[in-house]
C-alpha cells in the first residue's frame, strides 16, 4: 500500500485516479475479481481515499488487463504471477516467459486429450442410449458404475436384460388378451 496521504475523492479523480466501477469497466475485469487479484498479489494493494475507497491509476488498470488476458489463456494464478513478475521486469531474460508458455502448451495438450477422451466416451454412451420410455440407460449405468469399463459392461448387460424381460413380459401378457 502507499504511504502518500489519503485524497479526498474529488482530488483523486483530478489526479486521474479510478474507483474499483471505473477500473473494472477499463479493463474488463469485475470489481470482486480487482479485490480477489489484490488478495492474491496478483495487483497491488489499492490505494484509498480518505473515505476507504479504492483508487486505481492507469498501471493497474493495465496490469489488470494483462492478468485478464492470461487467464482467458488459461494460465493459472502462479503461473500469472510469475509472468507478471517477469513483465515487471525490464532486464528479464524472454526465454524464461518462453519456457512458462511452453510448459503451459504441454499442460493444455495434455487437458485436450482429457477432454476428448470424455467427449468419446460420452458419444458412445449417447449412442448407446436409445432415449425413448425405457428406464434402462448407458448414461446412468456408466455415471452409477465404479469407473471400471467392465463394470460400466455389467451395468449395461443387466440394464438390458431387465430390458428383454420386461419385453418380454409385455409380450406375453400382450398374447394373453
Amino acid at each position: 500500500m502507499s504511504t502518500a496521504a489519503p485524497l479526498e475523492m474529488a482530488e483523486a479523480r483530478r489526479a486521474g485516479f479510478l474507483n474499483i466501477g471505473q477500473a473494472a469497466a477499463r479493463s474488463g475485469v469485475s470489481a470482486k475479481m480487482i479485490r480477489h487479484y489484490e488478495s492474491q498479489g496478483l495487483l497491488k494493494m489499492a490505494r484509498r481515499t480518505d473515505a476507504g475507497y479504492r483508487i486505481y491509476d492507469s498501471n493497474d488498470v493495465h496490469t489488470l488487463q494483462f492478468v485478464r488476458r492470461a487467464r482467458g489463456l488459461g494460465f493459472s494464478m502462479k503461473e500469472i504471477q510469475r509472468l507478471l513478475g517477469l513483465w515487471q521486469n525490464r532486464r528479464r531474460s524472454s526465454g524464461e516467459v518462453r519456457r512458462i508458455a511452453q510448459r503451459h502448451i504441454a499442460d493444455l495438450a495434455d487437458k485436450i486429450q482429457e477432454l476428448e477422451s470424455m467427449r468419446r466416451t460420452l458419444k458412445d454412451l449417447v449412442e448407446r442410449c436409445h432415449g425413448d420410455l425405457r428406464p434402462e440407460c448407458p448414461i446412468l449405468a456408466d455415471l452409477a458404475s465404479t469407473g471400471d469399463a467392465e463394470d460400466t459392461e455389467e451395468a449395461l448387460l443387466r440394464g438390458e436384460k431387465r430390458a428383454e424381460h420386461r419385453q418380454d413380459q409385455r409380450t406375453t401378457a400382450g398374447t394373453r388378451r
